[in-house]
């Protein structure tokens, strides 16, 4: 008999000593280490059962076997049923991200077309939350294919793309109008009813109800010939033409599948790659790749079964989901896929006919991505086993961080962090500051670099002091010589942050690419060879920073030329802004109106009248 108490316990014994205290319910187990990390997620029928698997010895993988080696409790809650058992879990994974599970590491959301709820309806890219009233037709796999078709629809059915303060304001046509992306409904070049239908011929063909729309226009265009209305009938010919495009650019377009997503998985060298197609309308709507994070002992069904419910965890799901390999439990994912959309959700794994053809073809991507990636990866190794060699760090580093300020003799002054490893640019781990330092002098490089760095690090030893998680830098890149370096240091010093290299990039003779000087602490400047490919590698990280901090710096900038006293006013958001401005033609006069001329602005009430009247008139 163990001595040990089962606060002392791990392994087995641990997960043993629970089974005292569970019943058969369906729920959800954490399974945690000795400081509390979690270790894993999983789901279950029979929290029992599922658990008692865990406390005998043999029969698990290695992965299995390590994972309860190292486990030291468990956290349980029970749901109602399975399905919510599943849906669950998938959140518990996205949010913990724990080590031993499948976890899907890129969780960007994907862009829409929405067509506005306004009188006269514009057509734009949009991304989030489905807030905006109006009808979306989406998902689309990038904001390039959004911009593509956006671009091909403007041709065809030249609606307005212009934001409603500037649609309100227009006395004559814009340039848009000129170009024949816009039929002009600012000015009543177009009738209500005409641009309605326009916008609903735009709608049909988001819809997949293309053929009506080219017979349509065909018509129209033989018309236009017959009346000798050359002018008309080559625009329309026009338009039948970029309507056509847009259809050729989009590839395949299924017959047999009205809406769906394609999902295929290829699994080598311990590394996986998963190809989603996005079927819309019996359209091809684009693809995107992922790259799954696992311990490569994973069979393919628990891939993809991890992948599917992760993916779908904050996403409506489609009608129908063609996976090219089986769940354990199909009907399970139907089931919570079905309750997460309220309307009945297939998942299937097609065997013939057109659809498995879906499939092959999202397979055969899913490989040729895999095979460039894991050259990439390849390649990326070297490059950061050479920049530990030229800086004499004792292993390649997995997270390279690399700082630069961007501003306008000290205006709209910004910091930026990029992030790189073995992956490449870590886009989701970039980081912009805005300089707040209001005892900084304009143009004060080092006290800026120093903010920047103060509260990077601050925030780092608040959030993982104790360095558990892959968020802190194995080097740090600094755009500049001994000067920046040395500020670095103080501030990093100040906080006992000692063990962190640190390397200034600075350019050289000329600011010339290739003369570059590297800097640091209590070692002489020195440089790379021209041909040297690390240093190529180290301009492409520089350039990322500075390409970074400029467009941080730009939005800025382009958003302080629009910024008024308004923005600051309690209460006033961007609708009272519209009508106040709309009525008194600048901000400097809402400062100046009175009361009774405040309180006759359409929208404004009397209590938020006295507010802006209050803010302007007892600020002085």
């Amino acid at each position: 008999m163990s001595d040990e108490t089962p606060e002392t316990l791990t392994g087995y014994e641990r997960i043993a000593d629970y089974l005292k205290t569970l019943d058969g319910s369906p729920g959800v187990y954490r399974m945690l280490d000795s400081e509390s990390r979690v270790l894993y997620v999983g789901k279950a029928r029979n929290l029992r059962n599922r658990v008692s698997n865990y406390a005998r010895p043999g029969n698990h993988s290695g992965r299995i076997a390590r994972m309860i080696s190292e486990t030291a409790s468990m956290m349980f809650l029970t749901t109602r049923t399975e399905t919510e058992a599943l849906l669950l879990e998938q959140n518990l994974i996205k949010q913990l991200k724990p080590r031993y599970n499948v976890l899907l590491r890129d969780d960007k959301s994907f862009p829409n077309i929405i067509v506005t709820g306004h009188d006269f309806p514009m057509i734009k890219k949009h991304r989030g939350a489905k807030n905006e009233k109006g009808t979306y037709f989406g998902p689309f796999a990038s904001a390039g294919a959004v911009n593509h078709t956006l671009s091909q629809l403007q041709k065809i059915f030249l609606l307005r793309n212009c934001a409603d303060s500037m649609f309100e304001s227009r006395t004559r046509p814009c340039l848009q109008y000129q170009i024949k992306r816009c039929s002009a409904p600012c000015v009543g070049h177009i009738t209500k009813a005409e641009y309605a239908e326009s916008v609903r011929d735009a709608s049909d063909f988001l819809s997949g109800k293309t053929t009506r729309i080219q017979e349509d226009l065909a018509a129209k265009m033989a018309e236009a010939a017959e009346a000798m209305e050359f002018e008309r009938a080559a625009a329309l010919r026009d338009r039948i033409r970029a309507l056509t495009q847009v259809q050729t650019a989009q590839g395949i377009n299924p017959r047999t599948v009205a809406e769906g997503d394609v999902i295929a998985l290829h699994v080598e060298n311990g590394q996986a790659c998963v190809q989603v197609f996005f079927i819309r309308a019996n359209q091809n709507w684009g693809n995107h790749d992922y790259y799954p994070r696992i311990s490569g002992e994973e069979d393919a069904s628990e891939i993809m079964e991890a992948f599917v419910g992760q993916f779908y965890s904050d996403r409506e799901p489609p009608r129908l989901v063609l996976l090219s390999h089986g769940l354990d439990n199909e009907e399970l994912m139907c089931a919570a896929l079905t309750e997460k959309a309220g309307r009945k959700v297939e998942v299937l794994v097609p065997q013939r006919g057109e659809r498995a053809e879906l499939v092959s073809g999202a397979a055969r991507n899913a490989k040729e991505s895999l095979a460039r990636r894991m050259s990439e990866t390849a390649t990326q190794n070297k490059l950061l086993r050479g920049l530990a060699e030229a800086f004499d760090l004792d292993a390649p580093p997995a997270r390279i961080e690399v700082y630069d300020n961007s501003h306008i003799q000290g205006t709209n002054a910004v910091g930026a962090m990029i992030v790189a490893g073995a992956d490449g640019f870590l886009k989701s781990q970039y980081r912009k500051f805005n300089i707040k330092g209001d005892e900084l002098t304009p143009g004060d490089d080092f006290g800026m670099m120093k903010e920047v760095l103060t509260r990077r690090f601050q925030r780092l030893l608040k959030e993982d002091p104790d360095r558990k998680s892959d968020s802190w830098p194995d080097l740090l890149l600094i755009d500049g010589g001994a000067g920046q370096v040395s500020a670095v240091q103080e501030i990093l010093l100040e906080l006992g942050v000692e063990d962190v290299p640190m390397v200034g990039v600075a350019k050289g003779v000329d600011r010339d690419h290739g003369k570059e000087e590297f800097y640091r602490i209590g070692e002489r400047p020195f440089a790379l060879q021209r041909n040297d490919p690390v240093l190529y590698f180290i301009q492409r990280l520089r350039d990322e920073a500075h390409r970074f901090a400029i467009g941080t710096h730009r939005a800025k900038r382009a958003k302080s030329f629009t910024a008024t006293p308004l923005d600051d006013v309690p209460g006033v958001g961007a609708a009272r802004k519209r009508a106040l401005l709309a009525h008194f033609g600048s901000a400097k006069a809402v400062s100046r109106a009175n009361l009774a001329d405040l309180k006759a602005v359409e929208g404004i009430s009397g209590a938020m009248a006295e507010a802006i009247y209050a803010y302007f008139h007892e600020k002085g």
